[in-house]
């Protein structure tokens, strides 16, 4: 049981970003302790079950991975950093992933965890443009994507000066933006290079177990390092004197000194916790960007169905690429098919049940007060909405109701789901729109980390954590 009130550092959130910066700080002896409102661990990556089956929440694939010995790059960082070892998070590489553009995905660029592949498809399907693709790719490997300090610049336009088919780059956004961006239409080109280096020139890998395999290793190396955490115990706000955090209030009112304070929880929400009513000129804008998810348990293999090895595809049915805000509920012209059966977890190892994952962009807006029994009416319409949809880019069923007849069960979630279980404001998964690399706030000693400080992805989202902690207290320690 947790006795102490006072702690070097109060951690608010224990999803990925919190935990790692846990586990770095504790590692060099900062009495920490983590807050987490919910009973699980995780945020916007953890796992829920429902009639005993354990569904992943955010993962389709964990990003950045490379093969053992490829050195210099944010797995081998984070591996150092949190002192584990690769083994523990049992990591399986994809088969192979596609972007499908057109009505049922006549332009397609498959692509695996070596560049190669990728590069030799624009050469096929773009060959006019696999010089400026060549160039782009040097152009990214030579950025300094992890600046603190990097001032912001159009992905769009540094693209447009190496590839001039609206095609393929709108084939290129189309994955990094749904794995990443905050931002409607564009992204900062520090993010572009952030996800096109986690997507294309590293790749994807998924532990057999899920998401599970994750938390369960940074719980376990947080525990070890002497790291406290209380679960079901959120911070109502942090408490300001004298122009400085000197702790948390929390959800019943019971108040914790701390030296510092790391948030996780996002930049608009942290605002909300210092005061109630951030001034408007300096407040940051909540993200518009949000999702829902359709997830399908199926008695048999994917690949029994026909649907091959793909294990994720990004599709576009639409001449350009549409990110943004939908004006309805959903928009189903584009999205994410995830098959996690389509891992190569070795010969003798599969998934026991087929799995069937399709996200699609969403409108919180639309979601967010509807009546109960609209609101399940509503999840159950565009689950068959979406399931048509994404079945245009998997090659055909043997009969119409193959599907149905394989399914076992299904849940989805929706923008309200987003912001019940994560607190973020208008279900944005991506947070605000503008990040801030130092994770500074109006408060000297409050900082922020994860989602809105600009690291991306499961890896990112740790990064970010532990540069968090390096950055702001123990080199200033």
């Amino acid at each position: 049981m947790n006795s102490r009130s006072h702690y070097d550092v109060a951690i608010i959130g224990a999803g990925m970003s919190g935990l790692a910066a846990g586990i770095r700080l504790a590692h060099f002896g900062q009495r920490v302790c983590i807050f987490e409102r919910h009973n699980t661990v995780g945020g916007l990556n953890s796992f829920y079950s429902i009639a005993g089956r354990k569904f992943d929440v955010g993962l389709h694939a964990m990003t950045n991975y490379v093969r053992p010995g490829v050195k210099g790059t944010p797995l081998g960082k984070l591996l150092r950093q949190l002192r584990i070892e690769r083994d523990e998070f049992a990591l399986c590489e994809q088969k192979q992933s596609r972007i499908a553009f057109g009505p049922r995905g006549e332009t397609s660029l498959r692509f695996t965890n070596d560049f190669a592949v990728l590069e030799s498809e624009v050469a096929t399907h773009f060959p006019s443009q696999v010089d400026g693709f060549r160039n782009l790719a040097n152009a990214v490997r030579a950025f300094d994507d992890v600046s603190l300090d990097a001032a912001p610049v159009s992905a769009r336009e540094t693209v447009r000066r190496h590839i001039s088919d609206p095609l393929l780059e709108d084939m290129l956004f189309c994955p990094l933006m749904y794995y990443g961006s905050a931002t409607e239409h564009d992204m900062d080109f520090g993010q572009f290079v952030i996800m096109f280096k986690a997507l294309f020139l590293e790749g994807f890998a998924r532990p057999f177990e899920g998401v599970r395999v994750i938390l369960r290793v940074l719980l376990d190396k947080y525990r070890a390092a002497g790291g406290e955490r209380r679960m079901k115990c959120g911070v109502q706000k942090i408490i300001v004197r004298d122009g400085r955090a000197s702790g948390v209030k929390l959800d019943d009112g019971e108040e914790i000194t701390a030296d510092h304070v790391i948030s996780s929880v996002g930049a608009p929400e942290t605002e909300r916790l210092i005061a109630d009513e951030p001034s408007s000129g300096t407040a940051t804008k909540a993200g518009r960007l949000s999702f829902v998810e359709t997830i399908t348990i199926l008695d048999r293999q994917p690949a029994e169905l026909g649907w091959g090895s793909d294990t994720i595809v990004f599709f576009n049915d639409s001449p350009r690429f549409h990110y943004e805000c939908p004006s309805g509920q959903v928009d189903p012209r584009s999205g994410v098919i995830c098959i996690p059966n389509n891992f190569d977890f070795g010969p003798d190892l599969k998934l026991p049940e087929g799995i069937f994952r399709c996200t699609c962009l969403a409108n919180y807006d639309r979601w967010a007060d509807l009546p109960e029994e609209t609101y399940q009416a509503d999840k159950q319409r565009w689950y068959e909405i979406l399931q048509q949809s994404a079945r245009r880019f998997l090659p055909p069923l043997a009969t119409p109701d193959a599907l149905g007849r394989a399914t076992l069960a299904t849940d989805m979630f929706t923008p309200r789901t987003i912001t019940k279980f994560t607190g973020h404001l208008g279900g944005a998964i991506y947070g605000a729109g503008r990040k801030n690399r130092q994770g500074r706030t109006a408060l000297a000693n409050v900082y922020l980390c994860g989602t809105d400080q600009g690291f991306l992805g499961i890896v990112g989202a740790m990064l970010s954590g532990i540069s968090m902690a390096n950055y702001h207290i123990l080199q200033k320690g």
